[in-house]
């Protein structure tokens, strides 16, 4: 057990648990009661300094070891996850007349997700645990994760997925040597399977929305955030949203950053949905529970008509002053576009919501110009290819004919 930590908390009734109290849920409240780990904040002080940022030259997530909750017997045989280039921005500022905004690419992570940070805790935490296999059930980005950080340790995972996931997830999983089972139905059901398998295997779960540490590992995206603006975040963080875990983690990792003195505040988090399943969006506006919605979205891994995590997301929007807001399917493309044009950088459809979302804030004065914004880019763009085509117009293809070329050029602009 990692030193630093004190206990769990649960979400839903408050009760502390010692760490030989609870496991993965709290005792009391059931599958419900999400737990959170709490640390002794007073004693990482005096670890987390601006001198130990300063002189750690492990530029990875595995630098915020001590409270991610793990034990460092393995991290040195990890794939590098995190550390991932926070871009500020040339073009896409100036298209949303913003003062300053930056990007996140966290789809640079090794199988191209920002799941990776969660999957990496959950197979160092398997194998602490002395599990034979780890499992999890995904729209499509933690599963692919889980897979590889499971394929590069050598232990053996199986995957659950819903019939709609992408082919590039698919293929990654595949490839990454795990067993898939793809569940002829949605999200849920594919929970609903995973849940009852690892029940009766006794597997290791990797579920962001029973297993606490996966927080842990998501909230080191705002820990890297906050060390690459030399611990002054920007005033707003936009991420997309799902099951609810990644807001969660993102919130955390800034408040423990507060509550160690190494940063002012806690910006303000837009947690960004499709219209097309929106759970969190109804909920703040009609302010009641969760009801659950369909999953009609291009945006695979926001497409959650059962958010697992929902009090972590709620809280994170509330305790940090933030704002729900969701967009449709068509300025999600449109984000696609944008985000290529203005930086280079190629997002998968449930990424880009994050921009649309920024970008609709903004038109709604949700976000002020003269604010500074960070958008966490979730996923890369090459997740899901056949959406992707939705974003660019097909070019006809060219006879060697220099001037029909000449012609092509001109109707371009090019010459």
């Amino acid at each position: 057990m990692n030193k630093y930590i004190l206990g769990y908390r649960c979400t839903v009734c408050g009760k502390f648990f010692k760490p030989d109290e609870a496991s993965l849920t709290c005792p009391i409240c059931g599958e419900k009661g999400i737990l959170d780990v709490e640390y002794d904040y007073e004693a990482l002080k005096k670890v987390f300094t601006k001198e130990y940022f300063a002189n750690n030259r492990n530029y990875s997530m595995w630098r915020y070891a001590p409270m991610m909750g793990i034990e460092d017997k393995h991290i040195d045989e990890m794939l590098r996850i995190g550390w991932t280039p926070l871009i500020k921005s040339r073009n896409l500022a100036k298209e949303f007349g913003l003062k300053e905004l930056y990007i996140k690419d966290d789809g640079l992570n090794p199988s191209g997700s920002s799941k990776d940070r969660a999957s990496g805790v959950a197979v160092l935490k398997a194998i602490e645990a002395g599990a034979k296999v780890i499992a999890c059930s995904s729209t499509g980005n933690a599963a692919s994760s889980c897979a590889c950080h499971a394929a590069h340790m050598g232990l053996p995972a199986v995957i659950f997925v819903p019939k709609r996931a992408p082919i590039g997830k698919l293929t990654q999983i595949s490839l990454y040597g795990a067993t898939l089972v793809i569940v002829d139905g949605d999200y849920k059901a594919a929970f609903k399977l995973s849940k009852e398998a690892i029940d009766k295997y006794g597997w290791y779960n990797r579920n962001a929305a029973i297993n606490p540490y996966m927080v842990e590992g998501k909230k080191t995206v705002s820990l890297e955030i906050a060390e690459q603006l030399n611990f002054k975040p920007t005033d707003w963080v936009a991420i997309s949203v799902g099951d609810g875990c990644s807001i969660g983690g993102v919130y955390k990792g800034f408040a423990e950053l507060h509550k160690m003195g190494l940063i002012e505040k806690v910006p303000h988090i837009l947690g960004v949905q499709s219209t097309g399943c929106e759970p969190f969006v109804i909920a703040s506006k009609k302010g009641t529970g969760l009801e659950e919605c369909e999953e009609n979205t291009i945006a695979d891994s926001i497409a959650v008509g059962i958010p697992r995590n929902p009090i972590k997301a709620l809280r994170a929007v509330e305790y940090s002053k933030g704002a729900w807001i969701s967009v449709p399917d068509s300025e999600i493309i449109e984000a696609m576009s944008l985000l290529g044009k203005n930086e280079g950088i190629f997002a998968e459809p449930a990424a880009s919501a994050a921009v649309a979302g920024v970008r609709k804030a903004i038109k709604e004065g949700v976000i002020k110009k003269n604010e500074s914004v960070t958008i966490i880019i979730t996923g890369n763009g090459l997740k899901d290819p056949n959406n992707a085509q939705k974003a660019i117009i097909k070019p006809d293809l060219m006879e060697p004919n220099i001037n029909k070329l000449d012609i092509y050029l001109k109707e371009k602009g090019v010459i």
